[in-house]
């Protein structure tokens, strides 16, 4: 009998699930609707929720409701890497669409002045948006219903609500990630809906759609802004600086419905606490709200506000209140969890509800909250003040284009940089005129450059969602200063530009190229690319006029494929293209070696394979992809590992495993490559891998932890607080090991989110990196971690047979803001035959 109850209720709840489900399902229906407004069926072709809306649909849709609504206005900020338009809705009422520069301009001056303001007319802002996780797509497709809402509703609460406030819309933060999720998910979908999690539908296919087009978590840009989606995102920020940002997500099947605030021990000590009382207060907003609708939810309870660069905790350093909200995830139509069988019309339904009850509490709090954003900058620049005449000055005295990289990060955040003004040696530090910049601190934000800049090691909690530290110089491995003087201080930056790249004359001897600049590689790729001879010096050396480090690329003019004159011309492209330097050398007797010695060693081209697929962090093998298509121009081939059986490897002279690992078939595959002359380079649990199947023998450092006083309900916090989410590190270098080659410095910051130790090697010059005794420079790291990872080895390197196989324990590439590091692993690829 129960048997029967069971299955007649599973039977039922499934024609529920097949139902089509229209508008008055989502809509409130306390007023009426305009019947000119188109509604998202009559464009898209299907109700909202009946399949997984494409990012080509989206966007005509929103096309058709600015055509049709005097209430929205549409612009195409640009596009994604795949060439997906990055659009904007500006909604608000037709009146304030006739002054909407004027408002934006009282909104930002408010903003600057220190006076008090006249809030009582000056509309709120809020900035919505959606499903920056394509894999997480109920926010998308709510955004349909949420504009056709704010277009067509003709009730005076939301006439007035419009008079009162500039919506700023942004329906798919991830357009590449969402095509790619709504592909698969229509793709596998059944006429009758099947809520069995094992099907197809509901385990998508690696990378999956979480990401963008290079497999990037978008979620994390905010702050270094490397990707175009951010880029834009970020303009449209600071050219409005809006009171509330909302980012819509999905979790777990199993879970209900979250809203911040977050953990309160977990907020970052730069959000003013009156930030999260207001979060809190909205918050209230949204709770009313899903009591109406009977939809279960929690708050506090998880998630936090401390990493800046997440889209609900960027806006509370810039004066703005972030809000996260995470949805149940169906993954597809309809799934079976805890909580009963989820639909994807619920899902939708709930962010639609949290999108209505954010605009609710920003019409009823619009002077509360409008009052604290002027309070923000107002206190801020009272903190600059206190500043004033202490400055923070960063360079690198032989790498102009990381510097630039920095600057153009912190133009991008609307921070005011100005030139050096003389080279000055500060607090042992050499800072050179044209490759170093100076950051006032007495600036509107001063918060957030505290926020980029500073190294914190002392923490209210233990856990981090994210990582924690990211302190912007450090990653970008440049020097810098603080408390620096003005008398140190050269013009403002106004129009901020790499430094020019040249050849400094014709030579009919040879040409050389020190390895520092960070986009060396790029011209080195182009020289091998094209059938040229270059070399690379194993020792340093140096002419009249100057000195060449470790590293430097030596360019013979006779004997290539290009005469004199054509090399000249090629290399004078590449220098113009790439931003470098090269000098010409008219004799070889230089100073120290010789350039016909044989410490100067020839280079051949890399072919280079990345393996991606099931076993591997997308993550981590996209940042890698982006990092050599996008920055240096090298041609890379992808492997995947369910082809991977089938490739012939001998096509390829280097192969990249990001943190991963193989099956018995293919470890043997890859074994006999590497035996027969490749080069592997492996990074993070990787390296467990190589260790167990014999490709590298690592002596790994095993660590037993016994709690002791921590009770069951502590149990998990006890073991969060030994993970190593993301912390900087210090290690020392060995400059004269190719591994190293283009570094100036004696230590290195390192990035490290594992807690794999490896102990050094008995020859010490098989440990050209090596974690410092006391390594800590930014971030939280337990007591125990911090001494198990004092003095081991972040990199090893040892033969196997005839080929050789690279080992590093930590990311060189985060997240594509880690500059610093990413020439290790260039170094790995172009000198491979030298380590």
């Amino acid at each position: 009998m129960r048997f029967l109850f069971t299955l007649c209720l599973l039977t039922s709840c499934l024609i529920f699930g097949q139902k089509q489900t229209d508008l008055s399902y989502y809509l409130p229906q306390n007023t009426t609707y305009d019947k000119s407004i188109p509604t998202p069926q009559s464009v898209i072709g299907h109700e909202v929720g009946e399949w997984h809306i494409t990012h080509d649909k989206l966007v005509e849709y929103m096309k058709a409701l600015a055509a049709s609504s005097d209430r929205i206005t549409l612009e195409n900020r640009g596009t994604t890497y795949e060439g997906r338009p990055l659009v904007l809705l500006t909604i608000t009422s037709a009146k304030n669409h006739q002054n909407i520069d004027a408002i934006r301009q009282q909104h930002i001056a408010a903003t600057e002045d220190n006076s008090s303001v006249d809030i009582s007319n000056m509309p709120i802002v809020v900035n919505q948006g959606f499903s920056i996780h394509g894999n997480e797509p109920s926010g998308s497709n709510a955004a349909l219903l949420v504009a056709y809402y704010l277009a067509a509703a003709e009730s005076s609460e939301v006439k007035d609500m419009l008079d009162k406030m500039i919506v700023l819309f942004d329906p798919s933060f991830n357009p590449d990630g969402l095509q790619r999720f709504a592909f698969w998910a229509n793709s596998n979908k059944s006429k009758n809906l099947n809520p069995d999690p094992n099907d197809r539908e509901y385990n998508e296919v690696w990378p999956r759609g979480r990401t963008n087009h290079y497999w990037f978590d978008m979620n994390r840009d905010w702050l270094p802004v490397q990707l175009p989606e951010s880029r834009v995102r970020l303009e449209t920020f600071h050219k409005w600086l809006p009171n509330i940002l909302t980012d819509h997500h999905e979790m777990g099947t199993n879970s209900t419905f979250f809203f911040q605030p977050g953990i309160p021990s977990r907020t970052h000590p730069l959000t003013p606490q009156l930030n999260q009382e207001l979060t809190e207060r909205i918050g209230n907003y949204h709770a009313k709200a899903f009591d109406k609708i009977g939809s279960f939810y929690y708050t506090k309870e998880s998630f936090d506000d401390f990493y800046y660069g997440k889209g609900s905790t960027f806006p509370d350093i810039n004066g703005s209140i972030g809000i996260l909200f995470e949805q149940a995830s169906s993954r597809g139509h309809i799934q079976e969890s805890d909580n009963g069988l989820l639909t994807f019309p619920f899902t939708i339904r709930n962010q639609f509800t949290a999108a209505l009850s954010t605009l609710d509490a920003g019409y009823h709090m619009r002077e509360d909250i409008l009052r604290y954003q002027h309070d923000f900058f107002k206190n801020a620049r009272g903190e600059g003040n206190k500043e004033k005449g202490k400055n923070i000055v960063f360079g690198d005295s032989k790498d102009a284009a990381k510097t630039y990289e920095l600057a153009e990060i912190l133009r991008r955040h609307q921070i005011k940089i100005y030139e050096l003004k003389d080279d000055a040696t500060i607090n042992g530090k050499h800072f050179k005129k044209g490759y170093s910049y100076v950051v006032p601190k007495n600036q509107k934000n001063t918060r957030l450059i505290n926020a980029m800049f500073e190294k914190r090691t002392t923490f209210q909690d233990s856990l981090f969602y994210d990582v924690s530290a990211w302190t912007l110089p450090l990653a970008f491995n440049l020097d810098y200063a603080e408390g620096v003087p003005s008398t140190h201080v050269g013009e403002q930056v106004l129009d901020l530009k790499m430094k020019p790249g040249n050849v400094s004359a014709k030579s009919d001897y040879a040409y050389v190229m020190e390895w520092h600049e960070y986009y060396t590689p790029k011209v080195l790729y182009q020289l091998l690319k094209n059938d040229l001879r270059a070399k690379v010096a194993m020792k340093q050396f140096g002419t009249k006029d100057k000195s060449y480090d470790y590293g430097t690329i030596m360019i013979p003019v006779q004997n290539q494929s290009k005469n004199a004159d054509e090399l000249y011309q090629f290399l004078n492209e590449l220098a113009k293209e790439s931003h470098v330097q090269i000098d010409a050398i008219s004799t070889g007797l230089t100073e120290g070696v010789n350039l016909g010695s044989n410490e100067f060693r020839p280079l051949t081209l890399p072919k280079v394979a990345l393996i991606v697929g099931n076993g591997i962090s997308s993550y981590d093998a996209g940042e890698i992809w982006h990092l050599l298509d996008q920055r240096y121009d090298m041609i890379l081939t992808k492997l995947d590992t369910d082809n991977l059986g089938r490739v012939d490897l001998s096509r390829y002279n280097t192969i990249i495993m990001p943190s991963g690992n193989l099956d018995k078939s293919n470890t043997e595959k890859l074994a006999t490559w590497v035996e027969n002359g490749g080069t592997l380079i492996g990074f993070k649990n990787t390296l467990r891998w190589l260790n167990t199947n014999k490709f590298i023998k690592l002596d790994i450092k095993k660590s037993e932890r016994v709690a002791k006083n921590i009770t069951f309900e502590q149990r998990r916090d006890y073991s969060g607080a030994q993970v190593i989410g993301g912390s900087i590190f210090e290690a020392k270098l060995d400059r004269s090991h190719p591994i190293n080659f283009g570094y100036k410095n004696e230590t290195l910051p390192l990035f490290r989110n594992s807690t794999l130790f490896v102990n050094p090697d008995k020859q010490s010059y098989n440990n050209p990196i090596q974690y410092t005794k006391n390594p800590l420079l930014s971030g939280y790291v337990s007591k125990s971690n911090l001494d198990s990872l004092a003095l081991t080895v972040p990199y090893q390197m040892q033969r196997m047979k005839r080929g050789k196989v690279v080992a590093f324990t930590d990311n060189t590439n985060f997240r594509a803001f880690w500059f610093g590091t990413n020439k290790l692993m260039m170094n790995a690829i172009f000198f491979r035959e030298e380590l």
